[in-house]
């Protein structure tokens, strides 16, 4: 028995929420219904009871079309359904009020990947928000966590780093749905709109993506498997750096080095931490385009061999420690701004904080950087069992 998405029952017996409302999507490839394939912003576009005026995008478009990460996306005319799309993720990432002229509700159709550092929540935050100051609705469609809504892992985002990859102070792992998060966002982080989220049938907090009966469908160009996600809280913090987190090869993600990188002796020092569940394999790639383009990387790649046992966050962290301790002269910080903050060190951005750099720096060990998330953990935890829909 397969998992029933929230988009599925919206378009069906929960149609009278939309129903003589002016609707504006927030939709990108992934948002499928998966008997027939059609993708959202068609399904609306040809319902008889829907009125869609108008689509929102988030980074990437809403048909998937730019690949590489932190490129603006232009609004343009939706070709399908003839429809402006307002981009996210252009000038603007919040909806403006000529945006949203001709809407009275908007839809949310996103597929997250369970990580704090992933834009599309924060598009539908700033959605939210643009909603509370103009008078408008939200519905959440969920969707499942694709690395489950059980492990919650890393530290939690202090105020002082916030951006557009930590909007909330969220772990790393965040152990929830796009519609939990949602709920989050609009009670205790104070957004306070109109919000109604449509909730899944048949999906339980320990599936993974795999395990739901749904075809993945890729959300954003280098997250082409569910295997994908489940190394993305790790080696996401690869974009901090200058190393290559894989973009431009077959493996985003699994795939991770630089020219510089000796990779038998990067994973001889990532092996000495014995971590459970993954295997780290020697390997050589030359990347097509980003970081170190056509230039051959060493590196490894991470192979997950038990996903229950496997911590994605601490490992992605040894990795980075292991390649500094190891490559300290050639090793570097990301060079250009991270997600438009142009003020902070871009690993600082991706962790949410400075205090995982600055133990790097300081050569202090991994047991003492991961000790330091419990009491946050902790707080968060009794939070989240508050909002949890499942």
């Amino acid at each position: 028995m397969r998992t029933i998405l929230g988009i599925e029952r919206l378009l069906g017996e929960k149609i009278d929420i939309i129903r003589g409302q002016r609707i504006g999507l927030v939709c990108n490839q992934a948002s499928v219904l998966p008997e027939s394939f059609a993708h959202s912003a068609d399904a609306f576009h040809e319902h008889p009871e829907v009125n869609l005026t108008s689509l929102f995008g988030p980074q990437h478009g809403i048909r998937g079309d730019l690949q590489d990460n932190m490129i603006e996306t232009p609004h343009a005319v939706d070709e399908r359904t003839g429809l402006m799309v307002y981009s996210l993720y252009s000038e603007t990432r919040v909806p403006t009020e000529e945006m949203v002229r001709d809407i009275d509700t908007f839809v949310i159709d996103l597929q997250d990947v369970g990580c704090r550092i992933y834009t599309f929540v924060y598009t539908m935050a700033n959605c939210m928000r643009a909603a509370k100051e103009f008078g408008k609705k939200v519905v959440v469609c969920d969707r499942p966590n694709p690395i489950n809504g059980v492990r919650v892992e890393g530290n939690i985002t202090e105020h002082e780093f916030k951006s557009f990859v930590g909007q909330f102070e969220l772990p790393t792992r965040h152990g929830m749905t796009i519609g939990e998060l949602a709920v989050m966002f609009n009670d205790h982080f104070g957004i306070g709109c109109e919000l109604e989220v449509v909730e899944m049938l048949n999906w339980t907090r320990g599936m993974w993506g795999d395990e739901t009966g749904l075809q993945w469908i890729l959300p954003s160009p280098n997250i082409p498997t569910v295997d994908s996600c489940v190394v993305f809280p790790a080696t996401v913090h690869v974009e901090g750096t200058e190393l290559s987190e894989g973009r431009g090869t077959t493996k985003p993600f699994e795939l991770n080095g630089a020219p510089f990188i000796n990779p038998y002796e990067w994973v001889e020092a990532l092996n000495a931490y014995k971590f459970e569940g993954v295997k780290f394999r020697h390997v050589f790639f030359r990347p097509t385009f980003q970081k170190w383009a056509g230039i051959t990387c060493g590196g490894v790649q991470i192979h997950v061999t038990d996903r229950e046992a496997f911590t994605p966050v601490i490992v992605g962290i040894a990795m980075i420690k292991t390649a500094y301790d190891l490559y300290t002269d050639k090793f570097e910080w990301k060079r250009d701004p991270y997600e438009y903050v142009f003020d902070q060190n871009p690993f600082d951005v991706v962790c949410g904080t400075d205090k995982i750099r600055k133990a790097i720096e300081n050569t202090e060990t991994i047991d003492s950087i991961h000790s330091g998330w419990s009491s946050g953990l902790d707080a968060f935890n009794e939070l989240r069992k508050r909002v949890l829909l499942y």
